[in-house]
């Protein structure tokens, strides 16, 4: 695989498309007409685009501080020293800045808003490991992921269509959240050993490893529970239900003790149910 191909940590991608997908349907049943497409497609970029920058972001800020020294996982460009940590740098502000140009034509159609929403968005994903305090290191990684990759993304994808925001949106954006936040508490999960050495103080590190184990399965949990919520509205939700056996090997992985490199399965098996239920989830809100 390309090594920047590999930086960008596609396995991760799906955060960014589902809330997309599922906000985009949540617009589509409260205009109950077509919605406009160019603005899904800006909506999609700036969604890719964050995720992309903030994956870059997170490799040059962990390997110039050494963090991803004994890391088990995906490649790293830096620790690694496939790519120099200015070249990394500059991918991830390249990437910003794509988000950026795209965020500024959903601005100019919808409202100024949208650039408070969009400077936030950006900053978080520097300061997730950048920075002199980045909060990621303090535990509040999954808390980000949950408002930026669940209600903003999903709510934010739905209000550039409707120029509102409806309660649908916000139900919606609740699932969407928690299986971006059971993404992060795996990966999180398969690094104890390693973040705990390098005084990267994860919430899983604080936690420990038994109690992220019961974190993660809650979380897939609720989100489910999350979508038996937005069927009360919507009852074409529960399609998202479908995707409930993909969970079940995951959860037993993570449940027997898996660790290390077995997680990696565990997180791409995650990802996978994340985006089958995410596309479920939208099709059964436009269908209800």
């Amino acid at each position: 695989m390309n090594r920047w191909l590999a930086g960008a940590r596609p396995r991760t991608l799906p955060a960014s498309v589902v809330p997309v997908a599922v906000g985009t349907a949540c617009a589509q049943a409260e205009l109950r007409g077509n919605v406009i497409a160019w603005r899904v497609a800006a909506a999609l970029v700036v969604s890719l685009a964050l995720q992309v920058g903030t994956n870059y972001a997170n490799d040059y800020s962990d390997g110039v501080r050494g963090t991803d020294d004994a890391r088990v996982g995906p490649v790293r460009l830096v620790a690694s020293g496939l790519a120099a940590p200015a070249a990394v740098r500059r991918a991830a502000f390249t990437a910003f800045g794509v988000a950026a140009v795209a965020g500024l034509a959903l601005t100019v159609a919808v409202g100024p808003q949208l650039l408070v929403v969009g400077g936030l968005s950006i900053a978080a994903g520097w300061f997730y490991t950048g920075g002199p305090r980045p909060y990621g290191y303090a535990g509040f990684g999954e808390l980000f992921v949950f408002v930026f990759f669940g209600l903003v993304a999903t709510a934010g994808s739905a209000y550039v269509q409707t120029s509102r925001l409806h309660a649908l949106d916000l139900l919606a954006s609740v699932p969407v959240g928690l299986l971006a936040v059971a993404l992060l508490v795996v990966n999180n999960l398969r690094d104890i050993p390693g973040d705990g050495v390098a005084g990267k103080r994860t919430l899983a590190v604080r936690l420990g490893d038994a109690r992220t184990r019961v974190l993660y399965v809650g979380c897939l949990a609720v989100a489910f529970a999350g979508v038996a919520v937005v069927a009360i509205d919507r009852p074409g939700a529960l399609l998202a239900l479908v995707a409930l056996p993909l969970a079940v090997r995951p959860v037993r992985r993570v449940t027997d003790g898996a660790r290390g490199r077995d997680l990696i399965a565990v997180l791409g098996g995650t990802g996978r149910l994340q985006l089958v239920a995410g596309a479920l989830l939208a099709v059964g809100i436009v269908i209800a």
